[in-house]
């Protein structure tokens, strides 16, 4: 693989990019709060007094008491019992799939699951199967072949970032058997699906009864680190068993500190994820009525379809020459042949929405053809 060229971040929604100043709809920094000055200003306060680093594992001498604090506003946020946070998102699952080894017959994962629940899965201790994306039916398939005695564990992302979909969890746990769960690493949904923000568990009506569900602070949330929402007492076998969690230094109090500012973000302005909402149906509508295939779908990303080389390239091109940067991309089983994926913010301006829609739309009229 070729390393991508660096990006130079310019306000919330631009980049500098060889010397030029473009339109930024890539990352995932739904809310911009990557930028936002008040996650600057907790950071720099929990610098000044935690410092950069604590330079130990928790299970030693590294358990600083802005974790509590930061795990308790997390599973208040989440509604979840207990939380536990990871050094990064990543890092969640696998943790959580560590201390679970042997406890689970059988392990199905999303064939578009993100590579940390597939490195998640071989931690378990037990056969591992991949079934149809998104697809309720294949994973019934699979359990008919399992005995009435099996403990199946699901692994599934909650929120796909290739197109915005949603793993059916309800689908789901119908058909599981009693001893079954799911392993949710809702990255992408937590802080932005559900009325509320809880994420795809939210969106999908489900209780955490039979769900595990991790997620990331580096997107949403605009800071960094990862979170395991857990009962207490798995939180506790982790503690206690995961040679991962045990032997790594955790977050840095200053992004923990940003972290808990973010929150009180998301609770106190709501209108931030309505802006959000409204801005995708704005960008779909318009590029429906002008005769692209879109799927509807609840994340706020726009996929485009499948396009030729030649497309690929052509629309590259009229993207610059309108202002933004080309957000292609081939990442992951679902883009591994290369997708256009627009990721709309909150923060986007209706001006910057219609400046995007406008070189979509040019292409559309039109397309070089595909050979």
């Amino acid at each position: 693989m070729t390393e991508p060229e660096p990006l130079q971040f310019v306000g919330n929604n631009e980049v500098r990019w060889h010397g030029r100043t473009l339109l930024y709809f890539s990352g995932c920094d739904y809310f911009r709060l990557a930028r936002d000055p008040r996650l600057a200003a907790a950071a720099n306060k929990a610098l000044a007094q935690h410092g950069l680093n604590v330079a130990a594992s928790r299970r030693t001498t590294g358990n600083h008491k802005i974790y509590a604090q930061l795990e308790t506003e997390l599973a208040r946020f989440f509604g979840a019992e207990s939380a536990l946070v990871l050094p990064d998102g990543y890092f969640a699952p696998f943790a959580v799939a560590q201390v679970l080894a042997g406890e689970f017959t059988h392990a199905f994962v999303d064939e578009f699951a993100h590579g940390a629940l597939m490195d998640a899965a071989r931690m378990l201790d037990c056969p591992v199967k991949k079934f149809r994306h998104r697809t309720a039916a294949a994973l019934a398939k699979l359990l008919s072949k399992c005995d009435r005695n099996a403990w199946p564990l699901v692994l599934t992302d909650g929120m796909f970032s290739h197109d915005g979909s949603v793993a059916p969890l309800r689908e789901y746990l119908k058909i599981l058997p009693a001893g079954g769960m799911i392993l949710v690493d809702d990255a992408h949904g937590a802080g932005v699906l559900g009325a509320t923000g809880k994420g795809t568990l939210e969106l999908e009506a489900v209780t955490r009864k039979r769900i595990i569900q991790c997620a990331t602070l580096s997107k949403a949330f605009g800071a960094y680190g990862g979170v395991a929402l857990v009962t207490s007492a798995l939180r506790k076998k982790i503690l206690a068993r995961s040679r991962a969690f045990a032997g790594t230094t955790p977050l840095p109090p200053p992004l923990a500190g940003a972290a808990l500012t973010a929150m009180k973000i998301l609770r106190r302005e709501p209108a931030r994820r309505n802006r959000l909402f409204q801005n995708l149906i704005y960008v779909r509508t318009k590029l429906r009525a002008a005769g692209w295939n879109l799927a509807e779908t609840p994340g706020p990303i726009v996929r485009l379809p499948a396009l030729s080389e030649i497309q690929v390239a052509d629309l590259k091109t009229r993207l610059l020459a309108a202002g933004i940067y080309p957000p292609f991309l081939k990442y992951g089983g679902a883009s591994a042949q290369g997708i256009f994926r627009f990721v709309i913010a909150s923060e986007h301006t209706r001006a910057q929405l219609d400046q995007l829609i406008a070189g979509l739309m040019a292409f559309k009229s039109r397309p070089v053809k595909a050979h």
